[in-house]
């Protein structure tokens, strides 16, 4: 049996009844959206467990074969032209682990929100279309769906009507916003329901799309 990732993990109030797992991007690692924490402005009486998870350290192709975290290996600029699906495959099945985690510490996966920015975006859409069980929602940031020509093929039914929130920088020159529109056309096509959002920013994060992550959640974390 494959261990667990090693996470970061906060409480926002003992006891928590939701759970958001927050995939980092290529070279970071669950230290990178922690801060986020207390810039969401979570009602103090929604006890949240926000897991941070640490991608494993491997060699990245794209980057000369350096080690570094990595959900998968990159191996073109484009990222879709030739994709690492062994190794999506493999971090999708330690996503999977994360949530069966908090299913055994009484959190049931339709009180789980999967979050990710770039390879964090691209694996909670592998693994949250997949997934047998629905969730509360999805936050893809700054990233695109992998293996999207398997999609329709793989996807499970019990996520079909899950709030997908989607946002993206206008300038990003790692994650063009053209493959990110690629990405929300087609699961718009395939009946998902995208709140698509764009802001004026790089490969990154912005107060305004804090606030929009914020109001997000605080629409999906009721049951």
């Amino acid at each position: 049996m494959t261990p667990l990732l090693e996470c970061i993990e906060i409480e926002t109030a003992p006891n928590p009844k939701f759970a958001i797992i927050w995939l980092h991007g290529l070279g970071a690692d669950g230290n990178d959206f922690a801060p986020i924490v207390p810039e969401l402005g979570l009602d103090k009486d929604m006890a949240v467990r926000f897991i941070f998870p640490h991608a494993p350290v491997q060699a990245v192709t794209i980057n000369g074969g350096m080690m570094m975290r990595s959900w998968y290996d990159i191996y073109v600029a484009d990222l879709v032209r030739q994709e690492d699906e062994n190794g999506l495959r493999t971090s999708q099945l330690a996503v999977q682990d994360l949530i069966a985690r908090e299913n055994a510490r009484d959190i049931p996966t339709e009180r789980i929100v999967l979050a990710g920015f770039s390879q964090g975006c691209a694996m909670t859409l592998q693994t949250g279309l997949r997934l047998e069980e629905s969730l509360a929602g999805m936050i893809c940031l700054s990233g695109y769906l992998p293996l999207a020509t398997k999609a329709e093929q793989e996807r499970h039914k019990a996520n079909q009507d899950t709030p997908i929130f989607m946002a993206h920088g206008t300038q990003d020159p790692v994650v063009p916003l053209a493959r990110a529109e690629d990405s929300r056309k087609l699961l718009v096509e395939l009946g998902y329901d995208v709140d698509w959002h764009t802001y004026p920013m790089p490969h990154s994060v912005s107060a305004e799309e804090i606030n929009d992550i914020s109001n997000f959640l605080k629409k999906v974390l009721v049951k």
